[in-house]
This record gives C-alpha cells, sequence and structure tokens, in this order.
C-alpha cells in the first residue's frame, strides 16, 4: 500500500451532503438506483471512448453490472467494469463534491442537468449511500495504462481514508455496510424489487448475487435426451433495449401485447396502444397502451413510467403527462427531461409543458385516425374510451380541439353516430310551458320570443328505463345512451357550447309523439279529480299528478322527473348536501296517469272512493308500480308491494 491520505468530508453545514441526506432523497431505496445508474454511466462512459478510438476494448470484453447481497456480513456490494477512477479522480468526484458549499454547487449544475448529465458524475449520487450505510468503501482501477488501484474508506460521510488498492480489474467496486435500521438492503426480495422498480430497462446488463446462496454464476442442468451437461447462462435482471427504444416498424404486437403484461402485470389485453418517437424538437419515445376495463366496476386507474434515458423516474408525474392521460398505462421516456440532481422534481416549466402538449397531440392524432381509418374498431372500442375522451376534451382544450368531430353517441339501436350527425337529425322542439295569465304571456312576449331548442332526450340506465325506452321505440323516437359518470358534466359543457340544445331524460316528460290529442280542458278535469283520490288514497300531500291520454293503452301508470330538478338533486347529492322536498317523493316527480288504460278509466270512474279500500289499493299499485319503472323502490314500500301484490294475485284466484 502507497501513501494514506486523510480528510474531513463533513465540516460545515454548508456542506452538500446534509443537502442529499435530508431533501435531496425522500426515499431511501433510491440509493441503489443511484449506485446502479453510475456503474452503467461509468461502462456508457468507457463504451463512448472505445467508439471514438481513445480505447480500444479487449477481445473477450463483455460489460455488466453486478449487486451482490450478503445477509450474514451486512452489506450490498455493487461492480462494474466501466471506466474506473484514478486517485486524483476519486479526489476531484468523490472528496471534493462535498467541500464545494452546497449553494454554489446546485447553483453551478442547476441549469445544465441534461448537457452536463450531472445526475450521473459520480458523486452526489454516490453519497446518497450513507442514507443507508455506515461505513461505504470504494475499490477501483482505472482504464488508463500504469495507473494504480485505489482504496477509499469513509465511516458516516465524516472522515475518510484513501490509499493505494488491491484491485486487478478495470472498473469500480463499491461497498455498503448497512446501518443497524438498514439491513433489509441486505435481503434478496427486497433488493431485487428495488432493481426491478428502477433498473428494469437501463442500458447495461445488470446481474444480481444472493452470496449466502449456494450459486454459481453458470447453473448446470442436465439435458435428459443428451445425457450430457450443458451450461445455461444466468439471466440479466433487465432488458437494455426497452420496446420503446426500438422502431415501431420493427415492433410486432405480440411483443407490445407481452411488454404490456410484464411491466403492468395486467393480463387483460390492452385494446390498442400508441408508440411514440420522435427525435425532434426535443428526444421522447414511448408506448401508452388503452387497457381494457369495465368501466361499471373498474375505476379507470392508469400508471404512466417516466423513465429519464432508461432509468425510473416516478409513476404519473403530472407536469409531463396531462390528466387526463393518466387513465392509461405506458412508458415515457425523455433524455432531455430537466430534472433537478435528485431526478424527482421537474424544472423549466415550458420545456415539460411542451412535452406534454406534444403527447396530448399524438394521443388525438391517434384516435382521430382511428375513427377515419377503421371506424369498425373505433365504435368496438368506444363504450371503454369515451370516459377518457370525453375527460379529456373537459380538461384540455387542445384536446377538444382535435377530438369533437370524433365524439361518438350510441343511440337506442345500439347505432354509434357523431355528436353533428346526431344533432342533424333533431328537429327543434317547442318547451312545454306551465299556463299563465294573459298579463304574463304578454310580459314574457315583449321581453323576448321562446327560441326553440333541439332537444336530446338521454337513457342513463338501459334497464331501469326500460319502459321509456320502448314507449321512445314505439313512437318512432330515439335517445341516446350517457351512462357513465363521466357523461354528465360532458353534457353540461355540450350545452354551454351550444345554446340552441338541451339534454334531457327520457323520463322527463310525455314526448307529444306519444299521446294522443285530446282537449286540454278534458284532461284538466281528469287530472284534478285522480289528483284529490290519489293523494287521499296515499296519504301523500305533495303528490303531483297528470292525466295524458297515451297512445299504448297497456301503460297505467308512469314517473316523470323535472330534467332541472333532478339535476340539481344530483348536484345536492354530489356536494353532500341531502335531497330536497319530501323523502318518498322527490321534488319534481310527476306521476302521470294513462286516460287511455282501463284501471285508470276505473279508477276514473270511482273517483269519489278514496275510502274504497279497492280503490285504495288501485291507487297504491299504480303509484309502485310507475315507481318500480323509474327506479328501484324503498325497501319498506318494496315489502308492502309484495304483499300487496300477493293479495291482488289472491282477488284474481277467487
Amino acid at each position: 500500500m502507497g501513501n494514506m491520505e486523510k480528510g474531513s468530508l463533513s465540516i460545515t453545514s454548508e456542506n452538500i451532503f446534509p443537502i442529499i441526506k435530508k431533501w435531496l432523497y425522500s426515499d431511501h431505496d433510491i440509493f441503489l438506483r443511484e449506485l446502479v445508474s453510475n456503474a452503467c454511466d461509468a461502462i456508457t462512459k468507457l463504451k463512448k471512448l472505445d467508439g471514438i478510438g481513445e480505447w480500444k476494448a479487449p477481445a473477450d470484453n463483455k460489460f455488466r453490472v453486478d449487486v451482490i447481497t450478503d445477509s450474514e456480513a451486512k452489506t450490498i456490494t455493487i461492480i462494474d467494469n466501466g471506466i474506473g477512477m484514478t486517485a486524483d479522480e476519486v479526489r476531484t468526484y468523490i472528496n471534493q463534491i462535498a467541500f464545494s458549499g452546497a449553494q454554489s454547487f446546485l447553483e453551478q449544475y442547476k441549469d445544465k442537468a441534461s448537457e452536463e448529465q450531472i445526475i450521473g458524475h459520480f458523486g452526489l449520487g454516490f453519497y446518497s449511500a450513507f442514507m443507508v450505510a455506515r461505513r461505504v468503501t470504494i475499490d477501483t482501477l482505472s482504464y488508463k495504462e500504469g495507473e494504480k488501484a485505489v482504496h477509499w474508506v469513509s465511516d458516516e460521510g465524516i472522515d475518510f481514508t484513501m490509499e493505494d488498492g488491491d484491485r486487478t480489474e478495470r472498473g469500480t467496486k463499491i461497498t455498503l455496510f448497512l446501518n443497524d435500521d438498514c439491513y433489509e438492503f441486505a435481503n434478496e426480495y427486497r433488493v431485487k424489487e428495488i432493481l426491478e422498480k428502477y433498473c428494469s430497462f437501463m442500458p447495461v446488463e445488470i446481474y444480481y448475487t444472493n452470496a449466502n446462496a449456494v450459486k454459481t454464476e453458470k447453473a448446470e442442468v442436465v439435458d435428459e435426451k443428451e445425457g450430457e451437461k450443458k451450461e445455461e447462462e444466468i439471466k440479466p435482471i433487465n432488458e437494455v433495449h426497452p420496446l420503446w427504444a426500438k422502431h415501431p416498424n420493427e415492433v410486432k404486437e405480440e411483443d407490445y401485447k407481452e411488454f404490456y403484461r410484464k411491466v403492468f402485470r395486467d393480463y387483460k389485453e390492452p385494446l390498442f396502444w400508441i408508440h411514440l418517437n420522435m427525435d425532434y424538437p426535443f428526444n421522447l419515445k414511448g408506448i401508452l397502451y388503452f387497457p381494457k376495463i369495465n368501466i361499471e366496476y373498474e375505476a379507470a386507474e392508469g400508471t404512466i413510467k417516466l423513465y429519464n434515458n432508461q432509468v425510473f423516474i416516478a409513476d404519473n408525474i403530472k407536469e409531463v403527462i396531462p390528466e387526463f392521460l393518466l387513465l392509461l398505462k405506458g412508458v415515457i421516456d425523455c433524455p432531455d427531461l430537466p430534472l433537478n440532481v435528485s431526478r424527482s422534481a421537474l424544472q423549466n416549466d415550458g420545456f415539460v409543458k411542451k412535452i406534454s402538449d406534444y403527447i396530448t397531440k399524438k394521443v388525438a392524432e391517434k384516435l382521430s385516425g382511428l375513427c377515419k381509418t377503421d371506424r369498425e374498431n373505433y365504435e368496438k372500442y368506444w363504450d371503454v374510451i369515451s370516459p377518457f375522451i370525453k375527460y379529456g376534451c373537459l380538461k384540455d382544450d387542445k384536446f377538444e380541439e382535435k377530438m369533437k368531430e370524433f365524439i361518438l353517441f350510441k343511440d337506442l339501436n345500439d347505432k354509434y353516430v357523431t355528436f353533428d350527425d346526431y344533432v342533424k337529425t333533431i328537429e327543434p322542439e317547442k318547451e312545454e310551458v306551465e299556463e299563465k295569465t294573459e298579463e304574463e304571456n304578454k310580459e314574457e312576449a315583449e321581453i323576448e320570443p321562446d327560441k326553440p331548442k333541439k332537444i336530446i332526450y338521454y337513457v342513463t340506465d338501459v334497464r331501469e328505463q326500460s319502459q321509456y325506452i320502448n314507449m321512445f321505440k314505439e313512437n318512432g323516437l330515439n335517445a341516446i345512451v350517457l351512462s357513465h359518470r363521466m357523461d354528465q358534466p360532458f353534457m353540461n359543457a355540450l350545452e354551454m357550447k351550444n345554446d340552441d340544445l338541451k339534454f334531457e331524460r327520457i323520463d322527463s316528460k310525455v314526448n307529444a309523439m306519444a299521446k294522443n290529442e285530446i282537449p286540454e280542458e278534458e284532461l284538466k278535469t281528469m287530472t284534478d279529480s285522480l289528483s284529490e283520490l290519489f293523494k287521499k288514497a296515499l296519504d301523500k300531500e305533495k303528490l303531483e299528478v297528470k292525466v295524458e291520454s297515451l297512445k299504448n293503452e297497456n301503460i297505467s301508470s308512469m314517473i316523470t322527473v323535472s330534467e332541472e330538478m333532478r339535476r340539481m338533486q344530483d348536484m345536492m347529492k354530489q356536494y353532500g348536501m341531502g335531497a330536497m322536498g319530501d323523502n318518498t317523493f322527490g321534488a319534481g316527480e310527476v306521476l302521470v296517469l294513462n286516460s287511455n288504460n282501463t284501471l285508470v278509466k276505473y279508477l276514473l270512474s270511482n273517483k269519489d272512493e278514496a275510502d274504497n279500500e279497492k280503490v285504495k289499493l288501485f291507487c297504491e299499485q299504480l303509484y309502485d308500480l310507475a315507481v318500480i319503472a323509474n327506479r328501484s323502490l324503498e325497501p319498506e314500500a318494496m315489502t308492502k308491494f309484495i304483499t300487496r301484490s300477493n293479495e291482488v294475485l289472491k282477488l284474481l284466484a277467487e
């Protein structure tokens, strides 16, 4: 051993070290990403020198990084056969970095993250080792001819000693003697988990060894056919040429699916994917998958993994990935990302915004292209991808601008139409207004005559609203299905942008097409009579009743719910304000009775007998039937309905 140097690394509070320990790295496991990343960088640098002819790789050279844990010795070791360091380089990169007060260091490098690749500078990331280790040793030998090996030791990142070492192979070996509370990092499963998280796609082969397990570098397997012993290579834990780095033309469909299964552990096949591949105005590659989810039962929660030069940074970084795309699953690798030294935060918002806009644009182009060139498949995917697209339109004006012509609506015949095409099929409808005095009508006419709106009828639950759907179909009417929770805000946005349109749920009123024309006066007389009868028989003072003559005489009763009231109630529920009005019968609900139906005719002829048991039973049953066709009965009401239905059947049997 030659001369021994000693020194102190941590002198002032301005020092970089406390900053690394407390502020830069919030997660302890990040030390492994930094050390393995540094090891890969050391190899990448040497490859570059080989490429430009400044160094010649030996014929049998195979670049690799090794991670070795020893749970008995409580150590973790990272070895590379890269560029190595001379004693002077150790002084510069390891010893002096700690002296350049934190402030000046960060000032000097904060804007140079991408060009200088300071992250890969073998100094800063190295110090993250002291988050988990009480002692760290470095054994390194430079690739340069005639240089001596160096052995460096530091306890607690405070003092160091440095002397000639005994390493004979080119490269660097770092050994961490773990703190008492960090022994987990000598555990095979824990370390493999961290390597998988951060290092799965690093550009140099990484091998893991458990020093405590009795394993050799090559496992021997017996080939029964030959009866000979063959050697099987131990495999690296990472994929050095990730799928996203390849050109889309050289990737097969099965490769995309296999990558999806492996990275996201999702065994349902994705619907389709977008391969991003660009090098101007910035370098960005990636694959975004549209997952197959059952929107009724599953929350759409995606994972977009962000990489920087094949090193994992984090999931779902909102600055880079537009919020609505977070429903997707995918990987994005952007070597140009302006990261801070810990890679945990992004700097330079303007640039990051450009990346985000580019991704949005590419997704919109892919979707609109699919709609134009492969409409059949686009329709097949539509139900699953529509919440995502609608959310995107609500959140992002540029996306909405590109996608608005490609928004589809499914109608009552399961046919898909674009919004524009559907609107063209609708005639403007004069809205029914409540009766007003001559004076009021005169005043309103002077203000502004009612401009007829185009009403788009919609269904939120095909099963629950089946009675209304059948009535619509019988009368040649159409509606669209809006059954996802994303549809309500989307519908509101469409109404705001198109003031000649109005959305109404299919149960908001009885459409004129479904009614026989009967003099208003006659309907009013019947309404007054039955309103009185039902209020008494059901003991519901606030009940609103209306009589109509429906073309379908088999419908006895139904409920209509005012669109405005229902939307207001939905909003109140959303904000936890409870429903309005009396609990048993929500505000804005009307019981519609069909004067063309035999049962209703029976009640009209017995309109003064609210106390008659049979009349009372009819009223209760017609009311409950109307409610059931609109929504679920409350438990108590359901019990009564079943008991009453049994009574009715008993009467029939007698």
